[in-house]
């Protein structure tokens, strides 16, 4: 951070976090975090159109009247800039192929990306402020994600929705260029936007689907009431009823340094992982496992016991219950059950959209191999500092079987190569109904975004 950037001593959080982001010239971000931020352009908008046509984007489509000039991937319509980074947010987190942040799970470009392009697009920015604000913004709910890991899932919230207003601001507020009393303004006001729990995994239902385009919309209005003058509380992180007091678990204490430490020196964005695999992020390494041990030559039908040995932290979402857990009740209910990753895994190698579908949900030779898989808790797992997976087979006759994933594949020790991102994203497109040429026309307008004077024609992307 630059001498004349820095806060007065005693300044709040937001006030040191705000400083910085404010002043960030554009020749400051480095060279990997502009390549994570093109990355995660790049998948968000093939997420969004690939599930343009689920029963739950139709009914946030239905469901939000207000028209204007912003773009929603792959829809006639013109939308406000709420509209538009709901259904977008909405859409790109669907189907839980959206990317996620290693350290703790909070899923940034859900959120951040369409609240910065809605906020461009409607105010007629560039490409450099698209850039500006993606990076601000991730770079805030990574540094946030990581204060008191667990502590929000713990209180019953999902991060990644209040975390997310958060981000979505600070996104926002960069892209418009606000200065540092409008940026601690519209964080002070996100605070109060802040909302999302995870009662959805009791029943697979759809909130939080809704989470991040919830909270992309939220933090825009914040960034906005920021710049006009409404005035937020300056303590919104630390403060003794401030968010992680209010969002927290109290056996967590905060390190609000996480926040604050080497900004501009060390960017946590860069952490940012791209899924392989369509469900949860601690399901992927598990998957790995299951695919493995069927490519060297195990007949599922030979299996007699499946033992993943896990993180405690990861049971209360993803083993329990495990009647519901071994027998989704809905496609979107499995992708955040272990036993039906492996046993998917297993049956069919492969984890994608076709995976999670209503005939793969109650297909018996899946259903019968799920109802054999248990966790043991393992002391020494990483988790959330790593995701990993132990997955041991036991076999008729007695024969053991042992697989391990050391890491997240599509995360930092593992990066997924551009060839498998675009991979992806074409297959994205072709599920959602576009054809090669129009599919190739975006990535070629992702690619060349940041560079570009302004987000026009942008809305040749709709329809």
């Amino acid at each position: 951070m630059a001498k004349d950037t820095l806060p007065e001593a005693g300044a709040a959080v937001a006030e040191v976090f705000a400083a910085w982001a404010s002043g960030l010239a554009d020749a400051a971000i480095p060279g990997p975090v502009r390549e994570a931020a093109g990355h995660a352009l790049l998948d968000h908008v093939g997420l969004a159109i690939s599930a343009r046509r689920e029963d739950y984007v139709e009914a946030a489509l239905r469901a939000w009247a207000e028209e204007g000039s912003c773009t929603a991937f792959g829809h006639d319509r013109g939308f406000d800039m709420g509209g538009a980074a709901l259904v977008n947010g909405t859409a790109a987190h669907g189907e839980d192929y959206d990317d996620t942040f290693e350290g703790t799970p909070v899923h940034t470009s859900a959120v951040v990306v369409p609240a910065v392009l809605a906020t461009c697009e409607r105010f007629g920015l560039g490409g450099a402020d698209a850039l500006r604000g993606m990076a601000v913004g991730a770079e805030l709910m990574c540094r946030m994600a990581l204060v008191a890991p667990t502590a929000q899932h713990r209180a019953g919230f999902h991060p990644t929705a209040v975390l997310g207003a958060f981000g979505a601001a600070a996104g926002a507020a960069a892209a418009l260029k606000l200065p540092q009393q409008a940026m601690v303004d519209a964080l002070g006001v996100a605070g109060s936007m802040a909302s999302g729990i995870i009662e959805y995994l009791a029943e697979g239902t759809w909130t939080k689907r809704l989470h991040p385009g919830w909270s992309a919309q939220a933090g825009i209005r914040a960034a906005l009431l920021g710049a006009n003058g409404f005035r937020g509380p300056r303590t919104v992180m630390e403060g003794t009823h401030g968010f992680f007091s209010a969002f927290g678990f109290e056996g967590i204490a905060p390190d609000f340094t996480r926040i604050t430490h080497d900004l501009g020196r060390v960017w946590q964005m860069e952490k940012i992982a791209f899924k392989p695999y369509a469900c949860g992020t601690m399901t992927q390494p598990f998957i790995d496992c299951a695919i493995r041990l069927a490519e060297s030559g195990i007949d599922p039908a030979d299996i007699e016991d499946v033992l993943c040995q896990v993180g405690e932290g990861t049971v209360h979402r993803l083993w329990e219950p495990l009647v519901e857990k071994r027998r989704p009740s809905t496609p979107y209910s499995a992708k955040f059950s272990v036993p039906f990753c492996v046993a998917v895994g297993f049956v069919d190698r492969a984890a994608g959209l076709g995976q999670f579908t209503e005939e793969r949900i109650r297909a018996p030779e899946v259903l019968r191999l799920a109802e054999k898989v248990r966790y043991e808790i393992d002391p020494s797992d990483e988790y959330p500092r790593n995701y990993t997976g132990t997955v041991i087979v036991r076999l008729r006759g007695g024969a053991v079987r042992e697989e391990r994933q050391p890491h997240l594949r599509g995360g930092a020790k593992q990066p997924l190569p551009r060839s498998e991102l675009l991979a992806k994203f074409h297959a994205n497109l072709r599920h959602g109904g576009w054809s090669e040429d129009r599919a190739k026309a975006l990535a070629d307008w992702c690619a060349g975004l940041f560079a570009a004077p302004s987000l026009s024609r942008i809305e040749r992307f709709r329809g």
